[in-house]
């Protein structure tokens, strides 16, 4: 096994520990993965009917071993390249990475799954999430799946299209009077307490889970990098799991350089977003935040510093889409065959906005990422214009022929 080791992104503090880490103890930040040797670490061959992502992947993961293994075949999501679309929009190749194809229908189940796997192998009985939606979904069904004791905080507010998911998976599900944005860092000082693992959203082994969208999107693409890729970004652990994957995988050689990253929010909340144009360092919190991507929704992403500092590094931006240009952009996803949540939509309202600024020139290519199905919040329809009609069977013919 390679070695790992586990520092803060912000002040590189080296932590030794052999129990679960989540953030720094020194300035609070969030802690990542170190893995040792990676020039050497290579793509296992296999069949990929029959292979997971986390055997083909091995070789950058760390603590991974078979023995731990928990998959429901997540992973291995279609990137479809949608040429009309890029064609009417102005731009070269503009790719979906349809991550609503996991099992329960959202990017988080990589997370979820490699996190699980890690609580077991440190011999945790009891994990638990905090979330309103995909994650808290996504934890409750993987923690039945492996038969363990799972704790689901929710906000108080949480609606019935919401909450009912996550109770069809019976989990200890408790609806949470108070700041949500506060609920995060208690989970975590009540899971010290109670040895419960809080997989939350950008917990390292949360972040390798999402390495795994950016192994996936350089052997669908031949390893010819896009110039640019744009994750929905809430809490953060995404957006840097894919670009540490990219990382990753130009240190061992398998590509030539990594993609300039972009982090889309919605303007109803859009703290890295705020930051990042005022040349902040550091985010703020976002009083009343609302916007119609739910899953996006954090006022205060725990990894929102983090964010920053790898967009600048990365030489990336960050951007803000309304409402109406999200909800334009799910209705056009759909006429390419996609159907996905709000927040998926916002990375390609990102790329009409940026290209009708200037910002795009018109020969890039990009890879937008889908985070989750439609079918997750489906009284976003109710804005859309949508409609039908009716008709008597025995009028049907005609009524065709005259309409239509």
């Amino acid at each position: 096994m390679r070695s790992v080791s586990i520092h803060c992104t912000s002040c590189g503090q080296k932590i030794e520990s052999k129990e679960a880490v989540f953030r720094c103890n020194i300035c609070n930040e969030p802690v990542e993965f170190e893995i040792e040797g990676l020039k050497e670490a290579k793509i296992n061959d296999g069949n990929l009917l029959t292979q997971t992502i986390w055997e083909r992947y091995a070789d950058f993961l760390p603590f991974f071993d078979k023995e731990s293994e928990l998959s429901l075949g997540e992973g291995f999501t279609p990137l479809t390249n949608l040429k009309k679309l890029s064609e009417s929009i102005g731009i070269g190749d503009l790719y979906i990475k349809n991550e609503s194809q996991n099992p329960t229908w959202s990017f988080k189940d990589r997370g979820t799954a490699y996190g699980i796997m890690h609580a077991r192998k440190l011999g945790y009985k009891k994990i638990g999430t905090v979330s309103t939606g995909n994650m808290a979904t996504s934890v409750a069904a993987y923690g039945a799946a492996a038969k363990m004791e799972t704790f689901v905080l929710v906000s108080k507010n949480i609606s019935p299209e919401k909450i009912n998911p996550i109770a069809i998976y019976n989990p200890h599900l408790i609806k949470v009077e108070g700041n949500y944005g506060d609920l995060y860092f208690e989970s975590l000082e009540i899971g010290k307490d109670k040895d419960i693992y809080f997989i939350n959203s950008d917990v390292p082994m949360r972040v390798e889970g999402s390495k795994t969208i950016a192994f996936e999107i350089c052997e669908q693409l031949n390893f010819k990098m896009p110039d640019y890729v744009i994750v929905p970004t809430s809490a953060g652990g995404n957006i840097r799991g894919i670009e540490k994957g990219f990382r990753e995988f130009k240190v061992c050689g398998l590509i030539d350089y990594v993609p300039k990253f972009i982090c889309a929010q919605a303007s109803g909340c859009s703290p890295i977003y705020n930051a990042f144009m005022d040349g902040s360092n550091a985010i703020t919190r976002v009083d009343n935040p609302h916007t119609i991507a739910h899953a996006i929704e954090n006022p205060y992403p725990p990894s929102g510093n983090q964010v920053l500092r790898m967009l600048r590094n990365n030489g990336g931006i960050a951007t803000a889409v309304s409402d109406y240009e999200i909800l334009k952009a799910q209705a056009l996803m759909a006429e390419q065959g996609i159907f996905g949540q709000p927040a998926s939509a916002v990375p390609l309202a990102a790329v009409i906005k940026l290209k009708a600024e200037g910002f795009l020139k018109g020969n890039e290519n990009i890879v937008c990422i889908a985070t989750g199905s439609g079918l997750k919040y489906t009284a976003a329809l109710d804005m859309q214009k949508l409609y039908s009609v009716e008709c008597k069977i025995e009028k049907l013919i005609d009524f065709i022929s005259k309409n239509y």
